[in-house]
């Protein structure tokens, strides 16, 4: 089985910049697990859009249970150049997460995407955020300073978007600690917009592992407390990203041939009891998507009493959450927005 490529050289060309970051990301992070001493591959997974008719993806995925939580570095690109009834040309991303084992040590999430119309135009949506279960002020202004340093002069916009999207109203309090965010992102340089875009994600990847690195060295024993921490923020996280998040909604409800990769973003573990006691206060219809996430919720079990997010919990709650939004379709104007919606699923159509 093949994928097949975008054939615009735009496309090709953020395909390119996508493999290329995505590789980057991976050399560091397993370069932190060889200095961990177990020295663990990320394990490479293909997946296809219509057997590859329509391209695909690959993803890495780590394996290194000692120093990841859980980790997936995902590129992959949907064309549509054999369609002529799609709007949508092409669909170019990275997106990773990364959770370490580690919970003084703060995940990150990122993701940049290149969508190409057929009518040529284009347009970028360039993210990155540190999501601490427990806060380390020093890496928090380390992250902000890498991102000032990438992108000063959109700086401001990104962060105020990005504090838009990830604020969760139930709780009233955000994922994580520093957002940026950028959608929708053109001007009339389409070679300074690539560079903003390489520069941000390269330069987010740098300051991440370099903040991972020091986070695992200075911290090498954590407490069951610093444990019971991030059990509850991983929990906070797989809320957010499951009756939240627009990007994971969408690409469930545009194919169901990369569940698992679309859901690599969630922890290994959750706290299902915390869980279940922010129903209360989820806005109706999403408490009825809680109660179907919570059905596909395993036990708790181990001393913390967690319940195990694997591939077989993933494939469930991706299948209960399409059913839920075309039982709901109003629901997906409770999701998060920045300054603009993007209509990824009416490209698709």
């Amino acid at each position: 089985m093949q994928r097949l490529e975008a054939k615009s050289s735009s496309a090709q060309r953020a395909n390119e910049l996508v493999v290329r970051l995505q590789q980057q990301l991976v050399a560091r992070m397993e370069a932190i697990s060889q200095a961990a001493g177990t020295n663990s591959a990320f394990e490479p997974v293909e997946w296809f859009r219509n057997e590859g008719r329509h391209g695909g993806g690959m993803r890495y995925v780590a394996n290194d249970a000692a120093v990841f939580n859980r980790g997936s570095v995902n590129v992959s690109q949907i064309q549509y150049d054999d369609d002529p009834a799609k709007s949508l040309a092409s669909a170019t991303a990275l997106s990773s997460i990364i959770h370490p084992q580690n919970p003084l040590a703060p995940s990150m999430h990122l993701h940049v995407s290149w969508t190409e119309m057929k009518s040529g135009e284009g347009y970028w949506r360039i993210m990155a955020d540190l999501n601490p279960a427990i806060e380390d002020p020093i890496a928090t202004a380390r992250f902000k300073q890498v991102l000032h340093d990438a992108a000063p002069h959109q700086l401001d916009e990104a962060c105020a978007q990005g504090d838009r999207y990830f604020f969760i109203p139930a709780l009233q309090r955000h994922r994580g600690v520093c957002h940026f965010y950028l959608e929708n992102y053109a001007t009339d340089d389409a070679e300074a917009d690539f560079a903003l875009a390489e520069q941000v994600i390269s330069k987010v990847i740098d300051g991440y592992a370099d903040i991972l690195e020091a986070a695992i060295n200075n911290n090498p024993v954590p407490k069951e407390a610093d444990y019971r921490k991030q059990l509850e923020y991983h929990t906070l996280y797989f809320l957010q990203v499951l009756t939240l998040d627009r990007g994971t909604t969408s690409g469930l409800l545009i194919h169901d041939q990369n569940d698992i990769g679309i859901l690599g973003s969630l922890p290994a573990r959750i706290d299902k009891a915390l869980l279940a006691s922010w129903r209360n206060k989820m806005p109706s219809p999403q408490d009825a998507l809680l109660d179907r996430l919570l059905k596909f919720t395993p036990e708790p079990e181990g001393e913390l009493g967690a319940s195990k997010i694997d591939s077989f919990v993933k494939e469930s709650l991706a299948i209960e959450m399409r059913e839920h939004y075309r039982k709901h379709p109003a629901a997906l104007d409770l999701q998060a927005t920045a300054n603009v919606i993007p209509p990824t699923v009416a490209n698709h159509s």
